[in-house]
């Protein structure tokens, strides 16, 4: 088990971002608890924060409006930054600022996560060359043309080679925060957040 307690978590928005996309893992990380039995009186092991370029609020997919906690100038340092998808990420991959922050958050003992087609902006920065990824179905040839050196997985629901790891679209973002959970607190702890959450574990990769 992580011995240090909260991790610190990003989660990056933008305009027109996925609302589940950043929801679900939001969700997850928020209800976790290392023992179950004592949920009432136990708080996270995960302290969230909403990332963006600037302080400005975003408006996402549907019209849902959030407001950043910090700005990436400003941004703690992470144990895991997570990178959602969303239409926006279209226009986000021509952003040199967005793109070579994400690109410069890369270190071997931080995990970075991409949900849906954050990980063409993870292409963008150059972190998915030689290595497998995956995104939503609909965007495989966005993720081809924004990391042609990437091994893209086409029958998978996520990718966990650490330190970067990749899911398909949307509802899949709740998979691999689950398993991620399980990644710094082992399986139990994973299995019992899902069933808090009345949501299956994902035990396969498989789509």
């Amino acid at each position: 088990m992580n011995k240090k307690i909260p991790l610190i978590v990003g989660i990056l928005i933008f305009d027109d971002v996925e609302i589940l996309d950043i929801a679900g893992p939001f969700e997850v990380f928020a209800v976790t608890r290392l023992n179950d039995e004592q949920r009432l009186q136990q708080s996270s092991p995960f302290k969230v924060y909403l990332i963006s370029e600037t302080n400005k609020q975003i408006t996402a997919i549907g019209g849902l409006r959030l407001t950043p906690d910090v700005t990436i100038t400003e941004c703690p340092n992470l144990d895991l930054l997570i990178i959602p998808g969303g239409w926006g990420t279209h226009k986000e991959s021509k952003n040199r600022i967005l793109v070579n922050w994400i690109g410069n958050q890369f270190t071997n003992d931080r995990l970075i996560a991409s949900v849906c087609t954050g990980s063409s902006l993870l292409g963008k920065a150059g972190l998915l060359d030689g290595r497998d990824a995956t995104t939503h179905w609909r965007a495989f040839d966005f993720l081809q043309e924004s990391a042609p050196k990437a091994r893209i997985l086409k029958n998978v629901r996520f990718t966990l080679i650490e330190p970067i790891f990749t899911s398909a679209g949307v509802s899949a973002g709740i998979d691999l925060a689950l398993r991620i959970v399980s990644h710094f607190f082992g399986t139990n702890i994973g299995q019992a957040t899902a069933s808090h959450m009345e949501y299956p574990y994902p035990n396969t990769d498989q789509r």
